[in-house]
């Protein structure tokens, strides 16, 4: 019998995995990064602005929301569930559940997202 792959799985992250909460307010500093390069672009940035914005309010709700590690997928789940438009929500839940994924087994990025996620992109 094999054991099952646990690798995408929250790993203990220094004292023990995220909370989602911590994550969010992390990774809401993160995209001022993003919003750097957005600037610099030479076409319509109404997508990225869109897209942003959801993932700025999803990342606000985790916040409010502090749900526990083992549940935050299933929250996210739920806000997929509730939107009127589940495809674009979909996505940024997606994007978010995969940073929180590899913030817990990765504790260089967690480092980085702890230290104030610099980018050199958010400078320009």
């Amino acid at each position: 019998m094999t054991q099952p792959d646990t690798t995408l799985q929250p790993q203990p992250h220094q004292s023990g995995p995220f909370r989602p909460a911590e994550f969010c307010r992390l990774f809401l500093a993160a995209l001022a990064a993003a919003e750097g390069r957005k600037r610099r672009r030479k076409r319509d940035q109404t997508p990225d602005t869109i897209g942003l914005e959801l993932k700025r309010e999803l990342l606000e709700g985790a916040i409010a929301a502090d749900p526990d590690p083992e549940e935050f997928e299933a929250w996210l789940l739920a806000q997929t569930l509730a939107a009127p438009a589940a495809g674009p929500v979909r996505a940024m839940c997606g994007e978010i559940l995969q940073e929180y994924r590899m913030a817990c087994v990765d504790p260089e990025y967690g480092r980085w997202l702890a230290a104030g996620a610099y980018s050199a992109d958010a400078e320009e």
